[in-house]
């Protein structure tokens, strides 16, 4: 495989692309449908934006889903300074070495649970702590409507 991520017209149409982006896509490409010959899937920012070349990323070969979780992987560690509970951490871990073959989709799927696990703790907490917030009158910052009418 070449460092470049390739994909065809043909590729990208099977997920039904908007039509404003493909229609872009067709004209840069001096094309009117969709065909087989590959192109770097770079081209797309060239002529449509960068929305659109991370949409498309879901329609490259199977192939490339070892380079995609690596993106997805070094996206998540530029905030993971932002992240509670260790247990995100061990997740990006994981599906690194999941990228590499060396973990399990069992390994990955038990990672994935446990950061999901505690995303929904840290979640539910936080949800909580605004709901007695509301109860006590106090929403987002703004005055209770009894203050309000007291003003």
């Amino acid at each position: 495989m070449s460092g470049k991520i390739m994909i065809t017209l043909g590729e990208i149409h099977k997920h039904s692309p908007c039509a404003e982006g493909w229609r872009k896509l067709l004209k840069a490409k001096g094309k009117t449908c969709a065909d087989g010959d590959q192109f770097p899937l770079s081209d797309i920012l060239d002529t449509n934006d960068l929305d659109d070349c991370l949409w498309a990323l879901r329609c490259t070969p199977e192939s490339y889903h070892g380079l995609w979780r690596k993106f997805a992987v070094w996206a998540a560690r530029q905030v993971e300074h932002l992240m509670e509970d260790e247990r995100s951490k061990i997740a990006l871990d994981v599906a690194w070495r999941h990228s590499n073959g060396e973990a399990t989709d069992e390994e990955l799927d038990a990672a994935r649970g446990a950061a999901g696990a505690s995303a929904r703790g840290l979640s539910q907490g936080r949800s909580r702590g605004r709901s007695r917030g509301r109860s006590q009158g106090r929403s987002l910052g703004r005055p209770s409507q009894k203050t309000q009418a007291n003003s």
